[in-house]
């Protein structure tokens, strides 16, 4: 199974649309808010060419990273539909 991260910030509404959408479908992930973590902050920059965005969503499995930056909804419910049980997510 895939490890999911998502890097975000609490304050942003993309960020809590996307940690939503994961948990509505039972997909676990791993949370970590880059205000207050350096180091990963310094990650979301590295991978969105000094950008700071949030989400970024990352996906880790036996086939390499996956990288997904502030994901459109239709990306969002692909990556759902892809690590979920098979049911077709909508993203509210």
């Amino acid at each position: 199974m895939p490890s999911v991260t998502v890097y975000g910030t609490g304050w942003c509404p993309d960020v809590r649309l996307a940690r939503r959408t994961l948990d509505e479908a039972g997909i676990s992930y791993d949370y970590i808010d880059i205000d207050a973590d350096g180091d990963a902050e310094n990650r979301v920059l590295r991978w969105n060419a000094g950008r700071r965005r949030v989400p970024t969503i990352v996906v880790q499995s036996s086939e390499g990273q996956q990288v997904l930056s502030n994901p459109p909804r239709e990306e969002l419910a692909a990556l759902v539909n892809s690590l979920g049980n098979g049911e077709k997510a909508a993203v509210k």
